[in-house]
């Protein structure tokens, strides 16, 4: 069974920057598209980001272009959400998921909260 646990998000300031970790364990890793969301409270979740099974192709949302980077690494199952020039409209619950083919997303982690203070 597929477990993903998302870390480092916390209280920061406008400007500042936060790389978000989500841990995968229980599949192989590599098979999968990673993907990032947000969601703020009474809206929808938006994908912020996804990465390739190889890391070799990322897409960002345009309203993130330019301060949202998605890296991963597969020898340690770990995907990665670098934030830079955080604004206060970044502050969200951050979620991980997987998919096959990055279409439908099969496994989510529980979330970390990013606050972003101006």
């Amino acid at each position: 069974q597929v477990k993903l646990v998302e870390s480092g998000g916390g209280l920061v300031q406008a400007g500042d920057s936060l790389r978000l970790s989500c841990a995968a364990s229980g599949g192989t890793f590599s098979r999968y598209v990673m993907g990032w969301f947000r969601q703020v409270p009474g809206k929808e979740r938006e994908l912020v980001g996804n990465i390739d099974w190889v890391g070799s192709r990322t897409e960002v949302a345009d309203s993130v272009k330019g301060r949202f980077t998605i890296s991963r690494d597969n020898i340690k199952n770990m995907v990665y959400l670098q934030i830079n020039n955080l604004k206060p409209e970044d502050t969200a619950v951050y979620y991980c998921a997987q998919s096959k083919y990055g279409k439908t997303w099969d496994s989510w982690g529980q979330g970390t909260q990013v606050t972003v203070s101006s």
